[in-house]
């Protein structure tokens, strides 16, 4: 029998029906300081106890990794100011967040062209991720300085570099960046905008898909046990038929 438990009075989460890889495009956040009459890097600001609540909410429930869009290969062309902003406040949140992903057990990683973050950004990156390297929980991956096409045309060029003869699905996703990390069977995106913002593009071929209006700032617990929820009523059929799955199980 498998078990069962109830989340918030609210949403029925099965424990053995869990998503092995949650992705997050976290959006919303520059409409939340409009709506609030602030500047909208205190609208990044207030985004952190909603990254806080879905990764400490993810860890409980045994989400084995979780993928947060932090920042585009697009975002660089936003206003000087809010970029240098988001990377003061992606060195800090990395700093104030440590006893979390030390709490939880969780193992920070990053995908995305690091080489291009600026060095103070850098080096707080690369030393929490050596700090947690060795956590077995779930593991945290921060996508920054990532689109979905620079990951193809990368790994398109890790294969010429390496000389590989043969192109195949195998041979290819073992030079993308996520080579050793299971394709998302959940994308969240939140503000009501419904598209995947070229991230994860060839991961996400087989991708359930959750879209909420709630803003990235607001985005809770009771929100991730819904789109979990969601999740678990969809029938999975990766190109076959409902009768094939029947025969299967």
């Amino acid at each position: 029998m498998l078990f069962r438990k109830i989340v918030q009075g609210e949403y029925q989460i099965d424990s053995e029906n869990l998503p092995k890889h949650i992705a997050v495009i976290m959006d919303g956040n520059g409409r939340w300081a409009k709506k609030q009459g602030v500047k909208r890097i205190l609208g990044h600001q207030n985004a952190i106890k909603a990254v806080r609540e879905v990764t400490e909410g993810c860890a409980e429930l045994g989400v084995g990794y979780l993928t947060l869009y932090a920042f585009s290969t697009e975002n660089w062309e936003r206003p000087k100011h809010e970029v240098d902003g988001l990377m003061t406040l992606l060195v800090n949140t990395i700093k104030d967040e440590m006893p979390t992903l030390v709490e939880n057990n969780i193992r920070l990683s990053s995908i995305g062209n690091r080489d291009e973050l600026p060095a103070k950004a850098r080096k707080s990156l690369e030393e929490a991720i050596l700090l947690t390297e060795e956590h077995t929980g779930m593991e945290l991956i921060l996508a920054l300085n990532y689109s979905g096409r620079w990951d193809v045309l990368n790994a398109i060029e890790g294969m010429m570099k390496s000389g590989e003869t043969e192109v195949n699905v195998e041979n290819f996703e073992k030079h993308l960046s996520t080579s050793n990390i299971p394709d998302p069977e959940l994308l969240i995106r939140t503000s009501g905008e419904m598209r995947i913002s070229n991230f994860l593009m060839w991961q996400m071929a087989y991708t359930e898909l959750f879209f909420t209006d709630v803003l990235w700032p607001d985005f809770r617990k009771k929100n991730l046990h819904e789109a979990i929820s969601s999740y678990q009523r969809r029938e999975r059929r990766f190109g076959k038929t409902s009768e094939q799955l029947k025969i299967k199980a």
